[in-house]
């Protein structure tokens, strides 16, 4: 999981999934998501795609938010490096504790909306490949 960094103007200091692809113009979701993920985390892996989504949130004044999703899963044992602008923090979290930290997040104080969705849905349809991986 990675802390979204203090100067994010929606979900500042919220933890989230690893990272978002934002593809540029003209770049493949494949060519996106391994940029991001060394740009924001400092990471090289392989990654599979697993499902999309589409999702609408409001983060009071300051905005909101109304994306389309694609949610990529792979296993990387190097410890991250940060990119300050974008996290926060990080840390690796077991399933069950992040289920259990998830269900005390009753205010939606502590996660960013998309990643409950996501994590709902990799629990609920996708806890055997995430376990494979």
């Amino acid at each position: 999981l990675q802390r979204r960094a203090p100067g994010k103007r929606l979900w500042p200091g919220y933890w989230s999934n690893s990272c978002c692809s934002h593809p540029r113009s003209g770049e493949s979701m494949e060519q996106a998501i391994g940029r991001r993920l060394h740009e924001e985390l400092g990471l090289t892996c392989p990654l599979a795609r697993l499902f999309s989504f589409t999702y609408q949130a409001r983060f009071g004044d300051a905005g909101s938010e109304h994306e389309h999703c694609t949610v990529y899963a792979g296993r990387c044992s190097d410890d991250p490096n940060v990119n300050a602008n974008e996290i926060d923090a990080w840390r690796w979290i077991d399933s069950e504790s992040l289920d259990a930290e998830l269900s005390e997040d009753v205010d939606d104080v502590r996660f960013t909306p998309w990643f409950k969705i996501e994590w709902a849905r990799l629990r609920g349809d996708y806890a055997d490949t995430i376990a494979d991986l």
